[in-house]
């Protein structure tokens, strides 16, 4: 007896996912692929049968048979009768809010994000943003597009304060490439449980106690009805004059209209943005000019070689897990929405 899997890969789009030609050369889970990774697993060898779909094309006839998803989204309406075997679903992301509210998951369907697999390629780009910005670079590439020859210097990082907002995976892996430099590193998350690589975590009760302190501020928190407009324009102006903030999360979690007012006055010293919405950022929008502001084309934590190993390893642990009938990792809680 073999167990179908689903495969749905998606055209790129503007608008949705992938949503540059690049993107889905990155994404998209070939036949090729899948078989290269599942080499890997002798153990789930043999007991598969796949079946790689694009888009929509043989949606309604494979998932009448499916009792595996792997995606990163996929109709809703009626899913129960849809795919009646249905029992897993795997999001090839670490955020799913594009899923909410998920009261379309039916209650024996498990669902599982991509939590883990970006973790090293986030914490380099973490590590890069903060010595960037703690290095002046927004502001200096601001004056090198108007001809302003400025020396802008700084000392060592060691001994400044990072606040990191969401310590799971992006943000804790931020956090340990960060602490090595002497960095006093503040983490902020639900329950202000532990983290490695954090000084001191507090709950997301306290973010008030803790931004006053921060020289740099690290969001890398999903977009769920908990954290969507949390760093408000209150919140932005409990901040020091001089921070930086990079944002790897979701642009739900922040209030860019005023940020963007912040950068113009100069009561924040720099900013690097990696997350949007919509995406592509419009060609009108403000964010292209403001100053002392780096856009970075949601490429924080994505690796162009190596995401789609990386996914499909995770997958075929959680197969391991499945076929044994053992509780799978990274289950996501459909209330609160990761």
């Amino acid at each position: 007896m073999t167990v179908k899997v689903h495969v749905k890969n998606n055209r790129w789009a503007e608008g949705s996912f992938p949503n540059t030609p690049e993107g889905e050369e990155v994404f998209t889970v070939t036949r090729e692929r899948f078989e290269s990774a599942l080499a890997e697993f002798p153990g789930v060898q043999g007991q598969l049968d796949p079946f790689v779909d694009w888009d929509t094309d043989n949606w309604a006839s494979s998932m009448a048979e499916a009792e595996v998803l792997l995606t990163w989204d996929m109709p809703t309406e009626n899913l129960a009768e849809v795919a009646p075997n249905l029992k897993w679903i795997h999001c090839i992301g670490a955020g799913v809010e594009h899923m909410l509210p998920m009261d379309w998951l039916p209650d024996h369907v498990t669902l599982t994000n991509n939590k883990g697999v970006h973790a090293a390629k986030a914490g380099e780009f973490g590590l890069m943003a903060v010595l960037m910005l703690h290095s002046h670079i927004p502001a200096i590439v601001t004056n090198q597009r108007s001809a302003v020859y400025d020396s802008l210097y700084c000392s060592p990082i060691a001994g400044k304060t990072l606040v990191v907002l969401g310590t799971g995976s992006l943000g804790g892996s931020g956090a340990a490439m960060v602490k090595p430099l002497g960095v006093n590193v503040i983490g902020v998350n639900r329950s202000g449980r532990d983290v490695e690589g954090c000084d001191r975590c507090v709950t997301t009760e306290q973010l008030d106690d803790v931004l006053p302190l921060a020289d740099y501020l690290l969001i890398a928190t999903p977009d769920t009805p908990e954290t969507r407009g949390l760093m408000d324009r209150r919140r932005l102006d409990l901040m020091k004059p001089t921070a930086g903030i990079v944002n790897i999360g979701r642009e739900a979690v922040m209030d860019y209209d005023a940020l963007c007012d912040k950068l113009e006055e100069g009561s924040l010293g720099g900013t690097i943005l990696d997350v949007f919405d919509p995406e592509p950022i419009a060609a009108e929008s403000r964010l292209w000019n403001t100053k002392n502001l780096i856009i970075t084309p949601h490429v924080s934590a994505d690796d162009g070689d190596a995401y789609v190993p990386l996914t499909l390893g995770l997958f075929f642990r959680n197969m391991e897990l499945f076929l044994k009938g053992e509780p799978l990792l990274n289950p996501i809680d459909p209330k609160l929405g990761y």
